[in-house]
């Protein structure tokens, strides 16, 4: 093997720049109301309930996650630029939840969770705490347990953050324990009145445009 003349460093050879992904000749996104027991993905080896046993869309895969018990706005897309961009924290998309918690939170209580509480993964970014009325929800499958002698309290809780089951232990941290949490917005996407196991297609439109 030859070597280079002498005060002359070896050339390297360039790497080829990988491409973004075309967008899809039709791109998609679908708004799905996740009732509370399904799985935020396709397949799962334990036979539990799926996406797969709501939607029937080939190649639209979930922007985001949405735990197990919780239910509510799930988005997917065949679109990989809208999914990172829906994903991506950078972007701060914010999320928009109805909580039901039990007891009837303090105004300190309120103001900590605003404020961000301190986790065993770090502090949590400020968030939008208003306490609302009870919304009108369809039956939860299985409901959730009470406690008779505790009362619950109902609110609406805006984050820019996903961490897993991050709003459930911010609530946790101030002794307010979620019974019941259902996800209404992401970003400029509503659940509106979509039914809990239903879906409709959204118009899909390239991050930036509007």
């Amino acid at each position: 093997m030859s070597k280079p003349p002498p005060g002359k460093r070896p050339r390297r050879r360039q790497q080829p720049q990988r491409q973004p992904a075309p967008r899809p000749r039709t791109p998609r996104l679908i708004a799905f109301n996740k009732p509370a027991g399904v799985l935020t993905q396709f397949t799962d080896a334990d036979k539990r309930a799926t996406l797969a046993d709501f939607i029937d869309v080939p190649r639209v895969y979930p922007a985001g996650r949405l735990d197990r018990d919780s239910e509510g706005l799930l988005l997917l897309t065949n679109d990989g630029k809208l999914q990172a961009h829906i994903t991506d924290p950078g972007h701060k998309l914010p999320k928009i939840y109805w909580a039901q918690v039990e007891g009837q939170p303090s105004e300190q209580q309120i103001d900590a969770l605003r404020a961000g509480p301190l986790l065993k993964d770090g502090p949590t970014q400020p968030a939008d705490v208003e306490i609302i009325t009870e919304p009108e929800l369809w039956p939860r499958d299985p409901p959730v347990r009470y406690r008779k002698s505790v009362p619950t309290t109902w609110l609406a809780i805006t984050i820019r953050e996903g961490r897993n089951r991050q709003l459930r232990r911010m609530t946790a941290a101030l002794g307010l324990p979620t019974l019941r949490l259902v996800r209404v917005g992401i970003g400029r996407w509503r659940l509106g009145a979509l039914a809990s196991g239903q879906w409709h297609e959204l118009p899909c439109r390239a991050p930036g445009k509007r």
